[in-house]
């Protein structure tokens, strides 16, 4: 049966190359994926292709896709995206699974809106911690600011992986790398609400994903514990979240 697969975490967990290496090594679980392209008023990153990654817009035209029927939007971290509800029912009409990949806002406004109630859903959230790493960080004797320790590791991901994309980085460049990281924990706190939870370390600034053709790592295992998830398996490596294990998402 054709579902709703949805691929979330912050910025540079690793979703894109985790969506490649799937495509290359599991080609049988990927051909039944259909991405979901939705409207982005950012400016394309370097490799990506208006209509293949986003229908990149200016904001005012995406402003009006919000105000319009049958269109879900939010702001991503500065950005406003909107999808086109009606393109999920292609998809799945069509026999295929209509996958999201990004951010976890826009499936949180999918649940909001009672989208996931009206098909069969598999929920993926990628985080860069493990719930044993939170639950220790956490801890009052350890006196972490859990923000703060979330920021940097998400500054430093972020860092090295837009400057293998740019060389030299301007002030924008750093200005969303801050507004990104600085948002992660706060996208930790939606991990909950999704069926289950893939931690890895290797995000996307990580060579582990195709340095040597095949995933290495943690790269091999989070491809190991998708795959699996989309062949109805659920491995020991994928975990489950409370809620209150982070700060509760706004």
């Amino acid at each position: 049966m054709a579902r709703l697969v949805l691929l979330s975490g912050p910025s540079c967990a690793g979703k894109g190359p985790l969506t490649k290496a799937l495509q290359r090594h599991h080609p049988e679980l990927a051909a039944p994926l259909t991405q979901l392209i939705l409207h982005n008023s950012r400016a394309p990153r370097p490799g990506e292709v208006d209509g293949i990654d986003y229908h990149f817009r200016p904001r005012h035209e995406i402003e009006r896709l919000a105000d319009s029927e049958g269109f879900v939007a939010c702001d991503v971290r500065g950005d406003l995206q909107a999808l086109e509800l009606a393109t999920i029912d292609r998809i799945l009409e069509s026999g295929s699974d209509a996958f999201f990949e990004g951010n976890p806002f826009v499936p949180h406004l999918l649940r909001q809106e009672g989208v996931l109630d009206r098909y069969p859903a598999l929920t993926v959230f990628l985080s860069p911690l493990s719930r044993d790493e939170l639950v220790y960080l956490s801890d009052p004797d350890r006196r972490v600011d859990l923000g703060r320790f979330v920021t940097d590791v998400m500054r430093r991901k972020l860092l090295r992986r837009t400057t293998r994309q740019k060389t030299h980085l301007s002030q924008p460049d750093l200005a969303n790398i801050e507004a990104r990281a600085s948002s992660a924990l706060n996208e930790l706190g939606y991990a909950h609400t999704f069926d289950y939870v893939i931690p890895n370390h290797d995000g996307e600034d990580s060579e582990n994903w195709d340095a040597f053709y095949y995933p290495v790592g943690d790269a091999f295992t989070t491809l190991a514990a998708f795959a699996a998830l989309l062949a109805g398996e659920v491995p020991d490596s994928v975990e489950t979240w409370e809620e209150g294990l982070v700060p509760s998402a706004s």
